[in-house]
């Protein structure tokens, strides 16, 4: 599979197959994602791959996690800065309403909604879930460093005909999750990742999300 074709496909998979993913596999992916680059060779990532009952215990820790306080655990670490200001407000509720659209889910439907957002930490039926760990430490750098290597894991998947979905939501449980895995004090969870065999006839997983053409980001001079 060509890079460029891999990033103009690869969506966030929001509906799996329970069709299990072999340890070898996901050992596979993350040994072709581990020559991401990083600066100064720090390779600043730690992950946490659970399957079986392992997922089902960090499921079940974060529900009933949040179940007690609804609020999450955000933390130092929130997913998005408060009142979002745009254009990226506006690029977050047009994606939402796309995929309601796909899966025929009013606006008025409350409760429908909020129940699809809570597949979200459910894997959204993914059999494997991967969780992403960093020494609170590291700097700015460190956390973009991070962040290519999830897309190297993303892509070393895709190019398997294995799924992901990137999962901020994870936040919301990010305390709960360094005491269920044990973490040391300097570490922290940034958010997890679905993976998985995607379901080829759920219509969310026909959602590609819409991006900005390059003269609206890119300055180009010296031509």
């Amino acid at each position: 599979m060509h890079v460029s074709h891999a990033l103009r496909t690869r969506i966030s998979t929001r509906a799996f197959l329970p069709e299990p993913v072999a340890l070898e596999m996901v050992h596979e992916i993350l040994d072709t994602a581990r020559w991401s680059p990083s600066g100064g060779n720090l390779q600043p990532w730690r992950v946490i791959a659970v399957s079986g009952e392992a997922r089902q215990d960090a499921i079940d820790a974060v529900a009933a996690a949040l179940a007690r306080n609804p609020r999450g655990e955000q933390g130092d670490y929130p997913m998005y800065p408060a009142d979002l200001w745009e254009p990226y407000r506006t690029r977050r509720y047009q994606v939402g309403e796309d995929m309601y659209e796909k899966l025929d889910i009013p606006r008025s439907d409350r409760s429908a909604r909020l129940a699809r957002v809570a597949q979200n930490l459910q894997f959204f039926g993914a059999p494997v879930g991967l969780f992403f760990v960093i020494d609170r430490r590291m700097g700015h750098g460190q956390w973009a460093h991070l962040g290519m290597f999830m897309q190297s894991v993303a892509l070393a998947a895709m190019d398997r005909g294995v799924a992901t979905c990137m999962q901020e939501a994870w936040a919301q449980g990010r305390d709960t999750l360094h005491a269920h895995f044990g973490l040391p004090e300097h570490e922290v969870l940034y958010c997890g990742m679905a993976l998985g065999y995607a379901d080829p006839d759920a219509p969310v997983n026909t959602l590609r999300s819409a991006r900005e053409p390059v003269e609206g980001f890119a300055t180009f001079t010296g031509w």
